[in-house]
Formats: C-alpha cells, sequence, structure tokens
C-alpha cells in the first residue's frame, strides 16, 4: 500500500503492508521525522488513527493514501522534528562565506612565533582564518595548548603529528570533514588528553582513535556521526565522552572497557537501546540521554553505577515508574536528592557572596 505522509511542509512517500499496524508506521517514520512514536498524531480524512488499527480495515484502495502527521511538542529525538529545509547550521554558513569572501591570510609577526615557543600556547581563535599557518607546524614540540576555535579551517593536514608535545587541541566551531583531516597525524599525539571537535561536520571517527591512549577528554558534540568505532574502547584513560546533537543509532558494547568514564553525553542522538556494557562503568557520574528514543536502560545499570548521581532521560520513553523498578533504584535516588540539594544550598548560600561587588566600576 502506498501512503504519503505530509510533515512540516514535505510529504513522505512510503510503501507499507495492508497487515501493517497504525503503530508499525509510526515506528517507520521515527527515524524520518525525529518524532517519538508517543509523540505522532496521524490524521486521515479527518480521523485520528489510533495505534492498533490495520491498514486492511481501510478496504481496498487505489492510488496513494494521504495522510497527515501532527507532532506532539518535545516528543522529539536528535536535535528536533526533521523539517522541509533544514535550517542553516552555522559550519553550512562558514563554509558558504568562506567560499564567497576572499579570506587573507592570517599575519604571523616574529616575535609572535618566538612567544609561542617559549609558552608552548598559541591562541587563533576566532581569528577568521580557513589554512592553519605553516607557523603553528614550525613550533613543533614545544606547543603544549592549541586553540582554533571558531575559525573556517577546512583541513587539518598530516603536519599536525609534528607537535608531539601537544597536550590540548581545540577545534570547535570550524567546517572540518571526514576527508580533510588527518588521523594518521593526529594519531602521533601520545600526550594529548583534551580533543575537542563539537560544531564541525564529521561523520565518523576512525580506528585511529585508539592510539590516542592519554586522552581524558573527547568532545564531538554538534556533528553528523553515525556511530562510534569498536577501537573506542581501547580509551582506558577517557573521563568525559561529549557526543550529543549527533546521528547515533548505536553504541558499542566495548564502550564498557572505557572504565574511567565520569560524564557521558549521548543526548539529541536516535538511540533506541544501549548496550549492557554501559553498567560496566563504576566510576560513572552523569549520564545524559534526553531526546532519544530509548525504551529500556541496562538492566544494572542503577545496581552497579554506584557514583551515578545525575540521569537525564527526558524526551525519551523512560518514566519514573519504569526506573523504580530497577535493583538499586534507592541508592541512586539517595544519591540524586543529595546532589540537588547540595546544589541548592550552594545558590542560596553562595550567590549574594559571589555577587557583591562583582564588576562594578
Amino acid at each position: 500500500m502506498k501512503l504519503s505522509v505530509k510533515f512540516n511542509g514535505r510529504s513522505i512517500p512510503l510503501n507499507v503492508s495492508v497487515d501493517s499496524t497504525v503503530k508499525d508506521l509510526k515506528s517507520l517514520l521515527q527515524p524520518l521525522t525525529d518524532v517519538l512514536p508517543r509523540g505522532q498524531k496521524l490524521i486521515a480524512k479527518g480521523k485520528i488513527l489510533e495505534d492498533e488499527m490495520k491498514f486492511s480495515s481501510l478496504g481496498t484502495f487505489s492510488g496513494v493514501y494521504k495522510i497527515q502527521l501532527i507532532a506532539s511538542q518535545g516528543l522529539h529525538q536528535g536535535s528536533g522534528p526533521i523539517k522541509k529545509e533544514a535550517p542553516v547550521v552555522s559550519n553550512s554558513k562558514r563554509i558558504s562565506e568562506s567560499n564567497t569572501k576572499e579570506k587573507k591570510p592570517v599575519t604571523v609577526v616574529k616575535s609572535q612565533s618566538e612567544r609561542w615557543k617559549l609558552t608552548g600556547v598559541i591562541a587563533l581563535s576566532n581569528s577568521n582564518i580557513k589554512v592553519i599557518p605553516q607557523q603553528v607546524w614550525d613550533c613543533g614540540s614545544s606547543v603544549r595548548f592549541l586553540d582554533l576555535n571558531g575559525n573556517c579551517i577546512e583541513e587539518v593536514p598530516e603536519a599536525v603529528g609534528g607537535l608531539t608535545s601537544l597536550q590540548k587541541l581545540l577545534l570547535n566551531a570550524n567546517c572540518l570533514k571526514d576527508e580533510s583531516f588527518s588521523w594518521k597525524g593526529l594519531s602521533l599525539l601520545k600526550s594529548l588528553s583534551l580533543l575537542s571537535l563539537n560544531q564541525n561536520l564529521l561523520t565518523i571517527l576512525p580506528s585511529d582513535l585508539a592510539a590516542l591512549t592519554a586522552l581524558k577528554e573527547l568532545h564531538v558534540a554538534h556533528n553528523k556521526l553515525s556511530c562510534f568505532p569498536d577501537e573506542i574502547g581501547l580509551l582506558v584513560n577517557l573521563e568525559v565522552l561529549e557526543a550529543n546533537d549527533n546521528r547515533l543509532s548505536t553504541i558499542p558494547s566495548c564502550i564498557g572497557s572505557c572504565s574511567a568514564l565520569v560524564e557521558v553525553d549521548f543526548s539529541s542522538n536516535l538511540l533506541i537501546e544501549l548496550p549492557e556494557t554501559l553498567s560496566n562503568l563504576r566510576n560513572l557520574k552523569a549520564l545524559h540521554l534526553h531526546n532519544n528514543g530509548l525504551k529500556s536502560l541496562p538492566s544494572a545499570l542503577l545496581k552497579n553505577c554506584t557514583q551515578l548521581s545525575t540521569l537525564d532521560l527526558h524526551g525519551t520513553e523512560i518514566t519514573m515508574d519504569m526506573l523504580r523498578e530497577f535493583e538499586g533504584w534507592e541508592s541512586f535516588d539517595e544519591r540524586r536528592v543529595l546532589k540537588h540539594s547540595k546544589q541548592l544550598a550552594f545558590r542560596v548560600r553562595g550567590s549574594s557572596y559571589f555577587d557583591e561587588g562583582a564588576d562594578k566600576s
């Protein structure tokens, strides 16, 4: 049976079996619209279609059967319901601007280059550059910190491997794509503890990631990642993993080997389930999962993760009643309440102290 589902100014063509139910159709529409099934209201010929109704009950029908989809506010996965024309993201805007405007190469004077070598710090954020200056690579092993946030950089060449003492690399809000990012060069950075690639155009993380054995923080939010490589399990020193606002549909079971993880953010993705091995993360304190299609959690999560105090499940199909059935709920709830009480007390008692005389001329 041919269907045409109208949603957010666009028509979604689908073929379904006449024995399918409306509930089956909602499951098909979830990845196409980013709207969770319980947030979908399907209307045909002025009537709301009930979940258990089969399309065979509509009788014989020739041509295309038209259905209207209305989404309930807030019940979505990913960054929001997909529209006819996706909003222009900052990365795409920067790419467009970089192609239409003439970019002047950044001028690096000798004294600045010498200061970079002396301090080990290179700060070139928001410098309107498209190409990383050669003088950066010339600094070699003297560089410990490299900040290139908020530029129009499209390429990280293999020369990055020459920065052998680099500990922190910030490349947020640029125009990086898979084919122009040298993971081979990056894999040579054995001292790298923080890698931040938020707000770029990356779709994959290669197996070379495993070579970054000293990595403690990995930030890859607001990209287009659909999965993680199995080799992520080799990052045994990783403490913070920020991967929200991507297109992740699965998490590899080897994530359970990242035993040092303290905070994980998988919110606003396309996850329907999580691996049981997530329960192995005994140091985990915060797990952010809002706006996903999750219906359950690993069965031993609350029991084994005895330091977990923040569990964000807003916008999922997991309810508080479901959580109360998990073994370890009572202990988790005590930690959760205690943490929020401390935060509230800090805000009430500390606000006057921190505000008094602040920023007064």
